[in-house]
């Protein structure tokens, strides 16, 4: 199935949509109105099941095929929120909302996804069922956790579940995937230190937490760089250091932010063990205290090497073998869609959005020539993978 004639006739509805959306950008779990919008639509488009308020502010809609054929149901997501940045497109579309804008293209995500749902609501040209979330908070709130945890999958049963995310630098037209892990875990740490305060002249009657936490800050450079397996992909960033008030005092205290990065379990446990030993041995050899908070994110998104093969194949029938790669580079953001690849086989797939300002940056727009391509690759899934 290439580009389906019906979804490009579409595609400027569905852009209109999607415009819509990006004109009253919500974040995290507050998203009412767009998810209000999607529940309308997909009662509208004659869905046999329509539930809201799945983790929290969530979406579900339940399609089924041919009558009495199929027992098979694949689940489809997209992401709603938007993130806490002020818009400078200058676009018609400009965010209405100040400090609010769609900067990672999940309007896109859920205008396609809707497309794909009225399309496949007409048709019917499947067996089994067709279960559509669409998911709040994928910006740092667990919207996917927070759903599963809210009986998604007694509620809505699946056997396997698709994502799909623009990529700015991927020509539009182009889909990119791999097998295994295809972006990365997100952990956050923050480190507090205390030394002993006292006058900036007299330093030799002071333990500077400044000093300790700067040995700090280069010696946890070393985890990757001597300790961890060179083929092993991970980050260690430092991005915060707070401390002091004024020129001519050493601080009592200070603290350290950062985030940790990884693409394997292992590697994962081993770089949060390291970091523990790294900071109290750092402060113990200066006379200073350490405590470490340390948080895990969201987990390693793994791609199921069937259902990525699959997601490949299904994107070759719509855009050609030459717009396809099985190969893509993994990406060291996180995402939460890997809690469903937890729970549940399935794949995760990048689609081009052309030479646009990058992800989370203010200037960032999704491609509204993307849509076609998006819309048709889901309704060629979700044919596809009732038909196996």
């Amino acid at each position: 199935m290439p580009v389906s004639n019906s979804i490009r006739a579409a595609a400027p509805e569905i852009a209109e949509w999607r415009r819509d959306f990006h004109r009253n950008p919500e974040l995290l779990y507050d998203v009412h109105r767009t998810a209000s919008v999607v529940a309308e639509k997909l009662r509208a488009f004659g869905l046999d099941r329509v539930e809201t308020g799945i983790g929290r502010t969530g979406v579900v809609g339940v399609l089924h095929g041919r009558a009495g054929a199929g027992t098979r149901t694949v689940a489809l997501r997209a992401d709603m929120d938007a993130l806490p940045i002020h818009e400078i497109t200058g676009k018609p579309w400009s965010s209405a909302v100040p400090g609010k804008m769609h900067a990672c293209g999940h309007d896109g995500h859920t205008a396609m996804l809707l497309g794909a749902a009225r399309q496949l609501a007409e048709t019917r040209a499947f067996e089994g069922t067709i279960v559509f979330i669409f998911q709040p908070a994928e910006e740092g709130g667990g919207g996917a956790r927070t759903m599963l945890e809210d009986g998604l999958l007694d509620r809505f049963p699946f056997d396997e579940v698709y994502g799909l995310h623009n990529m700015p630098g991927l020509d539009v037209g182009r889909f990119a995937i791999r097998p295994g892990p295809i972006m990365a875990a997100a952990d956050v740490f923050r480190i507090d230190l205390e030394g002993r305060g006292g006058h900036a002249a007299k330093p030799h009657a002071t333990i500077d937490p400044v000093l300790v936490g700067s040995h700090i800050v280069t010696a946890l450079q070393s985890i990757v760089s001597r300790t961890v397996d060179p083929l092993s992909a991970a980050v260690v960033s430092v991005t915060e250091f707070h401390a002091g008030d004024t020129s001519n005092v050493i601080p009592q205290t200070a603290w350290l932010g950062g985030t940790v990065r990884t693409l394997d379990a292992g590697v994962r446990s081993f770089i949060e063990e390291r970091l523990r030993h790294i900071v109290a041995s750092t402060a113990a050899v200066f006379g200073a205290t350490a405590e470490v908070g340390y948080r895990r994110g969201y987990p390693v998104t793994v791609n199921d090497p069937r259902a990525a093969r699959f997601a490949a194949d299904v994107a070759r029938k719509v855009v050609g073998d030459a717009a396809v790669s099985e190969t893509a580079d993994p990406m060291m953001g996180a995402e939460d869609f890997a809690y469903f690849l937890e729970r549940r086989p399935g794949a995760y797939i990048f689609m081009g959005n052309g030479p646009s300002a990058g992800l989370h940056h203010p200037a960032y727009d999704f491609d509204d020539e993307a849509i076609a391509y998006g819309s048709s690759w889901w309704v060629a899934l979700a044919e596809e993978a009732l038909a196996r």
